[in-house]
């Protein structure tokens, strides 16, 4: 791809913006969606380790190297934070990295990011609002929904149902559960959200969930779960509705 054409590519790759049809979509090995959770549970301190974990492990050089050995070389990827069921912010729109550049490029927007919470948790929102995000920059040859949170839906239609729709057209949805023994608007914490995530949230091919004991947990749980994203993970079988 030419530098021209690049950077008319480049000029799209904005909030809610989409290419035009004459300009072709480019071809990565995967769209990534990563979509995280800023409901009111999550407080300013557990909301920056949110952040700063996706910001170090775009920094981290086994992520470069991870999207450099695959078989296109580059990915794309946009960011998500969600809340209740009508609030939903697109941080960061579709970026193609493929390079360290371009990766600690990524990593520097989204840490100069302000942020916003919301009351209520809707998981089937984020993901309704992930699903028609593909398709607007890239054609990758996987498609994949990335959702951390700290607790069940209680905004909006079910989770399980929004997974079964977007499972249905392809996507895979992983998951990375925080847990933490901090209770929830006065409700004792939930030690079963890992059990949730897996029967609600998580489907599709090579589907999997990660677990993050609590928030100072989070940076290492984000790395190895974006390693393993980021790896062809067609040679897993699909998992069935609930994983």
């Amino acid at each position: 791809m030419g530098v021209l054409t690049r950077s008319i590519l480049a000029a799209f790759l904005v909030v809610g913006a989409t290419p035009p049809a004459a300009l072709a979509i480019e071809p990565v090995d995967v769209e990534l969606v990563l979509a995280v959770d800023v409901s009111r549970s999550v407080d300013e301190v557990e909301a920056q380790l949110q952040r700063q974990g996706y910001v170090e492990a775009f920094r981290n050089p086994r992520i470069i190297r991870a999207i450099a050995n695959g078989p296109l070389g580059r990915i794309g990827v946009t960011y998500v934070e969600w809340a209740a069921v009508d609030f939903q912010r697109h941080i960061i729109g579709w970026t193609l990295i493929e390079d360290e550049a371009s990766a600690r490029a990524f990593a520097d927007r989204l840490a100069a990011s302000p942020r916003q919470s919301w009351g209520w948790t809707s998981v089937s929102g984020a993901i309704d609002f992930s699903v028609p995000l593909f398709g607007q920059a890239f054609e990758g040859t996987r498609q994949v929904i990335d959702i951390s949170g700290d607790g069940r839906n209680n905004s909006g239609r079910p989770a399980a149902a929004a997974r079964d729709e977007a499972v249905a057209k392809g996507i895979t949805i992983n998951g990375l559960a925080i847990m933490n023994d901090r209770t929830n608007f006065g409700r004792p914490p939930d030690r079963e959200l890992d059990a949730w995530y897996r029967e609600n949230v998580i489907g599709g091919p090579g589907a999997f969930l990660a677990v993050a004991e609590d928030f100072e947990a989070f940076g290492e749980a984000v790395l190895n779960k974006l390693l393993k994203e980021i790896a062809d993970q067609t040679d897993i079988p699909a998992l069935p509705g609930g994983g």
